[in-house]
Order: structure tokens, then sequence, then C-alpha cells
């Protein structure tokens, strides 16, 4: 075909497969506020493993994207989903380029505990401890006075997360929620992936491993329920090598934690379409 024929057709075949790694593979991240500094800094865009959960559970000291439930207070300076089909269709083609106003639901934070763990703070030292171990934490960047870091315990429930950020003096995550239990953590199957790369700017490139500091954790103290594991979606075995490579850093043990149908997503960077805005 001539070129002016070609050109569609190619760009047609660019957006679906733009929007086939974003829905079900990578998706990228643009990080606006300091609440996970200094792992994440502002302006930085990460990439998110959207699979990585399908076929493995979390693991401590993953550093997650996920949707904040109701209990979740948004950000300020973010905005409500647009209603009606058009405000809709409008929102999406912006996330798609890189232009939409940041989803007010959308959080990045570091796990700290696994379903049946028990978290609280603070030791003799003021270290938060998970199933009685204190833990050194030396991502942690400003941390929070030592006579407002006193919380809990929290025995964190089946099928839920609790999360932290790693700038803790300006992070609102699960501490902030603990009136009811069930608000302070999050629902595993509203975890949208887990972040392992840092790929813009250069200078900030990195990846973002599990530290060493929940090793000696032991397992949770009280069982976890664990129904039924959904089959992980039909995609091709040429992409998922390389994410749970990537993505490496837990047990590889069925999920055992129910999701939701998967997924609304949003548009990225580094992968050939652009980043959207994460509200932390």
């Amino acid at each position: 075909m001539p070129f002016w024929q070609e050109l569609p057709l190619l760009l047609l075949i660019a957006l679906c497969l733009a929007l086939l790694i974003k829905t079900f593979l990578v998706q990228a991240f643009f990080i606006p506020s300091g609440s996970m500094e200094n792992t994440l800094r502002i302006r930085d865009r990460v990439l998110v493993n959207k699979l990585v959960y399908d076929v493995r559970d979390p693991v401590r000291g993953e550093v997650i994207v996920f949707r904040g439930t109701d209990s979740w207070d948004p950000e300020p300076g973010t905005v409500q989903a647009p209603s009606g089909m058009f405000g809709r269709l409008t929102h999406g083609l912006g996330e798609l380029v890189g232009v939409a106003q940041p989803d007010e639901r959308d959080f990045v934070k570091r796990v700290i505990g696994l379903p049946g763990d028990t978290v609280r703070c603070c030791d003799s030292r003021g270290r938060i401890t998970v199933n009685d171990v204190p833990l050194d934490e030396p991502y942690v960047f400003d941390n929070t006075p030592a006579e407002q870091r006193p919380f809990g315990p929290v025995n964190v429930p089946a099928g839920r997360l609790f999360v932290m950020g790693d700038h803790r003096h300006v992070s609102a995550d699960s501490r902030q929620y603990l009136q009811d239990r069930w608000q302070g953590t999050v629902p595993v199957d509203q975890v949208i992936g887990r972040a392992f790369v840092k790929v813009w700017p250069t200078e900030h490139w990195g990846l973002l491993p599990v530290p060493a500091t929940f090793e000696a954790v032991p397992t949770a103290l009280a069982p976890r329920e664990r129904p039924a594991s959904p089959e992980p979606p039909g995609v091709p075995a040429l992409f998922v090598a390389p994410l749970l490579v990537a993505s490496a850093g837990g047990s590889r043990t069925g999920r055992g934690l129910t999701r939701s149908p998967r997924r609304s997503g949003s548009a990225g960077t580094s992968s050939g379409y652009p980043p959207r805005r994460l509200w932390k």
C-alpha cells in the first residue's frame, strides 16, 4: 500500500498493542508527590508489573501501586473520575496520551504487613515490629517524630495488606486509618501491580528490589484464608517470562488470594506510551 494508506493502519496496530500491554502486562506511572522519597522522587516514572500477582502473593518490602478504597482520602489536587460516556471516553484518551489529570484513588506504598501479620510501633529503639521482629529500615526518609510513632498492634485481616510510605513524616498510609482495622489495610484485589524499576529521569534510573529488612520476619502468626486462585490471563510466554524475572523477590507460591477481574488501567511511558500520573 502507499505510505499514506499504511500509516493509519500502523498507528492503529501500535495503539492496540499499547492498550494490550498497558492493560495486562506493564504500565508506567508518574510520581507527583513525596510520600515515597527518597526511594521514589517527585516526577519519577516507574514501570509497574501488572501480571506478577496473578501467579504469586505479594511480598513484604515490595513497592506496590493500588486503588485506594473509600476509606482512603484523595490527595489534594486530585480529581474525581469523570461521569458520563463522553467524559470517560475523553479521560481515557487523555490517559493514553499522558495528559489526563491524576486519578484520586491511585496510590503507591511499600508492603509492611501481610495477611495474618501483627504490626505495631514501637520497640525500645522506636522501630516498627512485624510479628514481634523489629525492622531496620534503611529506606525510610524523614521519619515521624518518636512521640507520634506509636500505633497498634494491628492484626492484618485475611486478604489485605498493611502499607506505609518511605517518607514517614508526610505519608498518609495504613497508620492513618486504624480506627477500623479494615479501613487501614488495603484489599489485595485492589492492587494494580508491583513497581519494579524507575525509568525516568535517567539519573534516577534503577531497580526497586526487595530489601533484606524483612528476611528475619517469621510467617504470619495467624493462618491466612486461601481460596482458590484464578488462572493467569492467557498472554504469550514471550511477554510473561521477562516480567516475572524483573519482579522476582519473593516466594513463587500460588496467589491464594481472591482477585476481582482485571483491570481498569492507565496509560504509561517508556514502553511506547506516555505515563499516567500517580498520586500517593
